[in-house]
């Protein structure tokens, strides 16, 4: 049910919003994508790779909503949002596998100028878009939206964690920093997973 009536235009509407904030984070994730693996690779740094993977798994997520809302919408809701639960299921093992490699074995990251601004400014853009992307899934009472948008809500949370953990490293030279903060992120990845598997057997 939807959280709020709408007739038939501001439904297209809406729709027409969620299409093209999914076009847009497509964009965005891709660039992010290739500007975050590069540096965490120089940089060693876990979490930096695994917020990189992330926003490629938020590609997919994206990519999911703009088959859902480009199709036949009833019948690909319940697929849809198994698909996106199953994304983040990819990111919590990526990153829980390699940040406990991290802990064992004591890897020390090289602090990442890079990206530290690199998620200053994905915080910047993308907490106005993850808040009227939620705010357009509720209306339309949409769950593939909406869960998308926790999803980007997950990569908000990582960039706050990882200016954290990447600041922690180059003041303090905390090296534990970054791979603990990226299991506190593998847990958060499950939860949601999780929720977008149950919003789909409903």
């Amino acid at each position: 049910m939807r959280d709020d009536v709408v007739g038939n235009s501001e439904t297209k509407t809406l729709e027409k919003r969620g299409l093209h904030f999914a076009y847009f984070i497509i964009g965005w994730d891709f660039f992010e994508c290739l500007i975050a693996i590069t540096a965490g690779v120089i940089a060693g740094s876990i979490a930096l790779t695994g917020f990189g993977t992330d926003s490629a798994i938020e590609v997919f997520a994206a990519s999911v909503v703009v088959w859902h809302l480009r199709g036949a919408k009833e019948e690909r809701i319940k697929p849809a949002l198994k698909l996106i639960a199953l994304s983040f299921f990819a990111l919590a093992a990526y990153i829980a596998i390699q940040a406990s490699i991290d802990l064992i074995t004591k890897d020390r990251p090289d602090p990442s100028i890079v990206g530290i601004w690199l998620n200053a400014v994905a915080l910047a853009v993308m907490i106005p878009v993850a808040i009227i992307q939620r705010r357009t899934g509720k209306k339309l009472g949409n769950k593939v939206i909406v869960a998308q948008s926790s999803e980007t809500w997950l990569s908000n949370y990582l960039s706050i964690s990882l200016l954290v953990g990447l600041g922690l490293n180059a003041v303090f030279s905390w090296w534990w920093a970054d791979p603990v903060v990226a299991l506190l992120l593998a847990g958060v990845a499950i939860y949601e997973g999780r929720e977008a598997w149950e919003e789909a057997n409903e």
